[in-house]
């Protein structure tokens, strides 16, 4: 366990420099990602502990629940940058690339989800995509109108 603690932690730590090396221009695209955010670092340190009460399966079903939230939110954030910013749209493409192979990992260890592991799995999806909605401070539901937007004038 502590191998992959120590790979996540890694993780953000390299995505944290990648982020900071983008111009000022982007920091409201990018402020989603950036980890060490407050409310980010609390709301996963709950989900961390209590999960962790749970054993083994209980981890990776947290794991496996952030990552896949964490997935959707980069997937509309690479669908809006698309033609709007090369640049930051390849940062966040490495990073989804990344938190994609956390996603599998974690879906691999788990032995056999149920209902128990399946409830599990969506309130933490729940609780990670509110936790980023409070972290972008609405960013991402305004980035999400704008989506809708553009699909309905296209």
């Amino acid at each position: 366990m502590a191998g992959l603690r120590a790979i996540l932690v890694g993780d953000a730590w390299a995505r944290a420099h990648a982020l900071r090396c983008v111009p000022r221009r982007h920091a409201g695209a990018a402020v989603a990602t950036v980890p060490g955010d407050a409310v980010l670092e609390l709301g996963g340190w709950v989900l961390g502990f209590v999960t962790a009460l749970l054993g083994p399966q209980g981890i990776w079903a947290c794991t496996a629940a952030v990552e896949a939230a964490v997935h959707r939110h980069l997937d509309d954030q690479l669908f809006f940058l698309a033609n709007r910013d090369h640049d930051l749209h390849g940062i966040i493409l490495a990073i989804r690339e990344e938190e994609l192979a956390h996603l599998h990992h974690a879906e691999e260890q788990l032995k056999s989800p149920g209902p128990a592991l399946n409830f599990l799995r969506s309130l933490i999806s729940i609780a990670t995509d509110v936790l980023i909605w409070l972290s972008t401070w609405g960013d991402s539901s305004r980035m999400t109108r704008a989506l809708k937007a553009a699909k309905r004038t296209s």
